[in-house]
């Protein structure tokens, strides 16, 4: 809700400020190792390309996208996409970034549920957070104790895709540590400065799963408030 209550202060506030910290950090830890050069030199493109013939994978593509921290993996278009500071980078950094969505790629060659059960829920979560806060705000403002349920029922499905994406991206680093180690793209003295990148990303989706946990309670109390 637009206004300022109680639980608003006690509950959202927090975890808003918790969400802005963790941004902070994993641009501060980005910025830091991104001029840290790996001493084997291969680049962020390379190395997302040397995971997926690793895994006999080759019907993905590597692509450069503009931006920073833009790097995603659409299975839809079966394409990496690697922003300007990570593809042609051979930076601590991006390598630990580009193994991240590799390993996004492997699990979804690997049917790893997780990922399948998010991208399945995604189409429902996309129409159910553009409309939970409008039927809500109608449900209050006509009185309508149908309307709010069915409001905070739809953002239910925000706060379970992102609590479906904490193993999600947990795993996925945790599988691009693995091929970091294995394919030899970093020493063992620079494994764990790229851990400390992925662990500082991996804090950005506990702040958001921990705003929209906050709001989804605040939301709760006061419907049942309202209705006392």
């Amino acid at each position: 809700m637009p206004y300022i209550d109680t639980w608003y202060i006690v509950l959202v506030i927090p975890a808003v400020i918790l969400s802005l910290i963790a941004s902070a950090s994993v641009r501060s830890t980005y910025s830091k190792y991104s001029k840290v050069l790996s001493l084997r030199g291969m680049t962020g493109g390379d190395l997302a390309s040397e995971i997926l013939r690793r895994a006999g994978i080759y019907d993905v593509r590597v692509e450069l996208v503009r931006g920073q921290l833009t790097d995603h993996y659409s299975p839809k278009e079966n394409v990496i996409r690697l922003s300007e500071g990570v593809y042609g980078s051979s930076s601590v950094a991006a390598l630990g970034v580009a193994a991240h969505e590799a390993g996004h790629v492997l699990q979804y060659y690997g049917n790893y549920a997780p990922i399948r059960i998010r991208n399945s829920i995604l189409p429902v979560v996309n129409f159910s957070s553009g409309l939970s806060v409008p039927i809500l705000l109608l449900g209050y403002f006509l009185g309508f104790r149908l309307l709010v349920n069915i409001g905070i029922a739809l953002f239910f499905f925000v706060v379970l895709f992102q609590l479906i994406t904490l193993p999600v991206e947990f795993n996925a680093s945790s599988r691009g540590m693995q091929q970091l180690e294995s394919c030899g793209a970093l020493s063992s003295e620079e494994l764990p400065l790229a851990k400390k990148v992925l662990s500082a990303a991996a804090m950005t989706y506990v702040a958001s799963l921990a705003v929209s946990l906050a709001q989804f309670l605040r939301l709760i109390l006061i419907s049942n408030g309202r209705r006392r």
